[in-house]
């Protein structure tokens, strides 16, 4: 059978198309939530209705937002029993404890303390209140700090011992699972980019009402926010990143190497800016690059000692056995320089945009704007931007918003295509993961049905968020500025309208 056929190939597309897909929600549910929290704590603390109004807009995109993110990863786990029968039946006992307290724990405090903020507008306390969205982001954090837990496991497994009669891996040391520094750095690498994601969609959105002279305040105040947010996580979203790539050089070289399509290590090993080679035989044929960068990044030491692609196929096939134990190297070396290409340019616009928008103390009388006037974009100190620069500006902010989104989804398939040919590394190859009973007519049936039904997922998505990215910050009822002060209060309010804090 034709190798781009085989069930194998089909199922790994299927579980790449459906996991991107997935994934596209995931930072931004993270990141909304807090961002969503900050809001409404200044509101509670100042009781100015800018906060509020910002709060219920940027609310109503974190529900559309986490709705389609709990609907589309309910997929993923199907596909481990249909697909992956064999990756379950050895990983089961290791990857289902840290699954299971995601489920028993995070998500029981996003499911519980959002159902209480969405329906307690009108019957809690506002500290009460608030209390339940700060929880619902700390969910949405742990949720994600035992699914990378999960997988860092399959990047790396420790804490587990091979029952070599029932013929699977179990768990000796959870503790280990969830506290090994391939776990840690990649949760604070992971939640870093997504909150450079929720920055960057913040700034989009706000400059999409700012060019239009709408909703002025509300967007001054979340273009602020965003603008700050994206700054502070590109910084550390870099920081982790490194941290990271050095905990991958130790554990999976093979990767590291890929990303850079160094072919024989070397000392002194180059960064490579553009690489373009015969992967059959093993070298580049055109290269670009800077010295002593890919050492340096390695272990902090210029003249360090780099292997390469080809010496660690050969020492893996003498550990292992005969076969290719390379990734794709195409794919690993351009998703990495798109992942950090993209995160930089979400960065630098970031940083541009704060300058340009600073505060009123840095800026001359004549440059200063009032809180219900569109920011003035000034780039020294007596001169703004020309009205076609302007709007340039907000044209670029707004079309920003996808940077990290593209960041992120190449990073992950990254992170999984160069682990490749493991789905546990060094343990188990993904060939012998798949399940033996699925033909090729079957995945090719359920990828289609997933991917159809995703696309109808992805129209509904754009629709509502448009709709009410569109619509902007709700206006403010008396009830709204009058929350009450004991719980169950306003009972003779909106008893028929329980979605009474969208209106």
């Amino acid at each position: 059978m034709d190798l781009a056929l085989a069930p194998e190939t089909l199922a790994r597309w299927q579980f790449g198309i459906t996991t991107v897909y997935h994934f596209l929600f995931v930072p931004l549910t993270i990141s909304l939530a807090a961002l969503t929290a900050g809001l409404q704590t200044a509101w509670v603390r100042t009781s100015n209705e800018k906060y509020l109004r910002a709060t219920k807009f940027w609310g109503k995109l974190f529900l559309i937002n986490i709705a389609m993110g709990v609907v589309t990863g309910i997929v993923q786990e199907f596909q481990f029993g249909m697909n992956w029968s064999d990756y379950s039946r050895f990983v089961g006992d290791v990857f289902g404890a840290p699954l299971a307290f995601e489920a028993l724990i995070a998500f029981f405090f996003e499911s519980t303390f959002i159902g209480l903020w969405i329906f307690g507008w009108d019957k809690l306390p506002k500290r009460i209140h608030l209390a339940c969205i700060w929880m619902v982001s700390l969910g949405t954090i742990l949720s994600a700090y035992f699914i990378l837990a999960a997988n860092s496991w399959m990047q790396h497994p420790v804490g587990y011992r091979i029952n070599e009669e029932r013929g699977r891996a179990e768990l000796t040391d959870f503790w280990s699972v969830l506290t090994q520094n391939t776990a840690l750095t990649q949760f604070f690498h992971t939640i870093t980019a997504a909150f450079l994601v929720g920055g960057a969609f913040m700034v989009g959105i706000a400059a999409f009402h700012l060019v239009r002279r709408r909703h002025i305040p509300v967007m001054r105040t979340s273009l602020r926010l965003g603008l700050v947010t994206v700054v502070i996580a590109g910084m550390m979203t870099a920081v982790s990143g490194d941290t990271l790539g050095k905990v991958m050089f130790e554990q999976q070289p093979m990767k590291m190497a890929a990303a850079e399509a160094l072919w024989d290590g070397q000392n002194g090993a180059p960064f490579s800016v553009f690489a373009y080679g015969d992967v059959s035989e093993g070298h580049n044929t055109v290269e670009i690059s800077i010295p002593g960068v890919l050492s340096f990044l390695a272990d902090y030491d210029v003249d360090s000692y780099v292997p390469g692609i080809n010496d660690l196929n050969k020492a893996a096939q003498e550990k292992y056995g005969p076969g290719d134990y390379r990734p794709n190297i195409p794919v690993a070396f351009w998703s990495f320089r798109w992942m950090i290409g993209f995160g930089m340019a979400s960065f630098g616009l970031g940083l541009l945009g704060l300058w340009l928008t600073r505060r009123r103390f840095l800026l001359p009388p004549a440059m200063r704007t009032g809180e219900d006037e569109v920011p003035h974009l000034v780039l020294f100190r007596n001169k703004a931007l020309s009205p076609k620069l302007t709007r340039l500006y907000w044209l670029v902010a707004l079309w920003t918003l996808l940077f990290p989104l593209i960041a992120s989804s190449w990073g992950w398939i990254f992170t999984e295509m160069g682990r490749q040919p493991w789905v546990v590394y060094g343990v188990l190859q993904t060939r012998d993961a798949v399940s033996p009973g699925t033909s090729q007519g079957e995945v090719i049936a359920s990828m289609t049905v997933f991917t159809l039904l995703y696309a109808v997922l992805a129209v509904i998505e754009v629709r509502l968020l448009v709709k009410y990215i569109k619509a902007g910050p709700p206006e403010l009822s008396e009830a709204d500025l009058n929350p009450p002060t004991t719980i169950g209060g306003h009972d003779d309010q909106d008893a028929d309208r329980p979605m009474a804090f969208s209106y």
